[in-house]
């Protein structure tokens, strides 16, 4: 498109982007009629069990009433305002709502009054729903759906109800506006939202920088050993274990907030486990035992022979902690354990509360995917499951763009960790469906022998090697209570921290940073909140006090390796790797 002649670009646009809508609509459709079916049969369950109960429409009525009473003492605060005089406002919104924050929301009456009818909206609508007579988990689903539609229908996501929009649109004589419908035509041909400057990033160039060598490879996964930074290093190395629902460099970001170059400087022969991306079907045929036997064992053999250290350190992360946990057990049972320690963050082995994920998961969807796009394409596509996580945060991740970038015509800025989470992986349609149904959905990994990986019965209660634990307190994949549960299932010495903020800035938490503190040494074997309540906190990052218990189960220091690999694992090519720029796009490279 030439850029030089914005009428022609958007005239181009124009054309892509309706061509682009009309494709979807197309493409879609049959999977969005059945979702509209099932949420109307939701709702049409919800509205059966009011008009059956006189209790429930007594209630309901009342809920009503009060949402009334309210909308006219809103009406009242105007008036009074318009007369000059103050008054408090009937409802406000939460401390950490960051939609109404301008001062306009507030100092002009039209626009404080569109805030205030929408909570009040809102909060009538939710209590609607958590208040109804049904059984829990038709709640929680109903739940989410209101939450999305309340969401949806935030004065702040329109143009006449948006004091901030209209400011700028003045201010710029509507450039801000044309500007706006440009990104927003850009977003529908590229098939979805703008989160960051993508242009800004490229792996091995500013992300992903840690040196290394590549010195294995398989269908599955590649192996990185990374070049030692320090005159020594400890005798028992570190094998990385990254989920594979994202790629691996949320672990290898900027140098000053790289996990992996942290662990180097630390004095930790490192080795990290690089995903391959599943492109084609024939690539959707790994399950489990693939990444228990081609991946976790496969690594952990070779990294002894390389480094000939008899045991090493394992360290896993989201769903890769889940996987470490299953080598553990399937290790045990062969008799033949390669490790010594294992280091779980925001990792789930109990499946029992997987946080508001959970409230869309149920036979019918797992059903849906079984014998939808599982088996007509044999793998999940990245961007479903990234629409999926997005809508758990919509405020922060889809409506808080459509509000600057498109009624306000900003440009996002650059943000490494949001890049990574724009750079979806697809997954294996086997792998998947036996991890929806067998794990999340049945639970069965958290029960003895319950499920059978390997021809293994899985029994996480044969880990006895020391592990290391983590949850950070306001993670909703990984709650910090479903984190919990793993020190106890396990057999060995076991360490809890909970880290402050998510899923992700909890965990890549940089000493340098001293953002979140953490909590350490609670009474463990009574629950939860009890260790919350008898845990001590501390400031600055978990990984400083993680480091000195690593240390201490690493062996003396000795001479770093002169360079990676060894005869049979000879190097392939420089870190990052092919396999991290594979995009979603079939055969598709970065």
């Amino acid at each position: 498109m030439d850029t030089n002649h914005p009428a022609g670009n958007f005239s181009e646009l124009f054309t892509s982007a309706s061509q682009k809508v009309m494709q979807d609509s197309i493409k879609n459709a049959p999977e969005t009629l059945s979702d509209n079916i099932e949420m109307a049969i939701e709702y049409s369950n919800l509205f059966s069990e009011i008009a059956s109960s006189k209790e429930s429409v007594a209630k309901i009525q009342g809920m009503f009433a009060d949402y009334i009473r309210k909308q006219q003492e809103l009406w009242k605060s105007m008036m009074d305002r318009s007369n000059g005089n103050g008054s408090a406002p009937v409802i406000a919104p939460a401390p950490d709502d960051k939609r109404f924050k301008a001062a306009e929301w507030n100092e002009i009456p039209y626009f404080d009054f569109m805030k205030q009818s929408y909570l009040l909206i809102s909060e009538v609508l939710n209590n609607a729903v958590s208040s109804a007579d049904i059984n829990e988990k038709a709640k929680k689903k109903l739940s989410f759906y209101t939450r999305q539609y309340i969401d949806a229908i935030s004065p702040a996501n329109f143009l006449a109800t948006n004091p901030e929009a209209l400011k700028l649109a003045q201010e710029t004589k509507g450039q801000s506006i044309s500007d706006g419908v440009k990104n927003f035509l850009e977003d529908v041909v590229a098939g979805k939202i703008t989160q960051t400057d993508t242009s800004a990033f490229e792996l091995g160039k500013n992300l992903a920088t840690t040196a290394g060598s590549v010195i294995y490879e398989n269908d599955l996964m590649q192996l990185i050993q990374y070049k030692p930074t320090t005159k020594t290093v400890y005798e028992t190395p570190i094998l990385v274990l990254p989920p594979w629902i994202n790629k691996f460099y949320i672990l290898d970001l900027k140098p000053e907030n790289s996990f992996v170059k942290h662990l180097v400087d630390q004095g930790f022969t490192t080795y990290l486990i690089s995903w391959r991306n599943p492109t084609t079907p024939d690539l959707g045929r790994f399950g489990f035992e693939e990444y228990v036997d081609m991946a976790a064992l496969k690594a952990a053999e070779i990294i002894q022979e390389v480094s000939k250290a008899k045991k090493i350190h394992a360290v896993g992360y989201c769903l890769g902690g889940t996987l470490l946990s299953i080598a553990l057990a399937v290790a045990y049972s062969r008799k033949n354990v390669p490790f010594c320690s294992a280091t779980l963050m925001s990792s789930m082995v109990d499946f029992s509360d997987i946080g508001p994920m959970g409230d869309l998961i149920d036979e019918t969807l797992i059903k849906k995917l079984e014998e939808g796009e599982l088996k007509k394409e044999n793998m999940l596509r990245g961007p479903l499951l990234g629409n999926a996580f997005n809508l758990l945060r919509s405020n922060d991740l889809i409506w808080n763009y459509v509000a600057n970038s498109y009624l306000k015509g900003k440009k996002p800025a650059p943000f490494d960790i949001l890049y990574w989470n724009g750079d979806s992986t697809n997954l294996p349609g086997k792998m998947y469906g036996f991890y929806l149904r067998q794990m999340i959905w049945e639970n069965k990994l958290s029960r003895k022998n319950a499920l059978h990986i390997c021809n293994t019965p899985i029994d996480i209660g044969k880990i006895e090697i020391p592990a290391f634990v983590v949850g950070t307190n306001e993670d909703h994949i990984s709650p910090p209570q479903t984190a919990f549960t793993t020190t106890e299932l396990v057999s060995g010495p076991v360490e809890y921290v909970l880290g402050g903020s998510g899923h992700v800035m909890g965990i890549v938490n940089p000493p340098a940073k001293k953002k979140y503190g953490y909590h350490i040494n609670g009474e463990l074997g009574k629950g939860f909140e009890h260790w919350k309540q008898t845990a001590n906190p501390q400031e600055g990052s978990w990984w400083t006090y993680w480091y000195k218990w690593l240390k201490e189960k690493s062996g003396k220091e000795t001479t770093p390796p002169a360079k990676a690999g060894n005869a049979k694992y000879k190097v392939i090519e420089d870190a990052p790797g092919r396999y991290v720029k594979v995009n979603c796009t079939l055969n598709g490279q970065k």
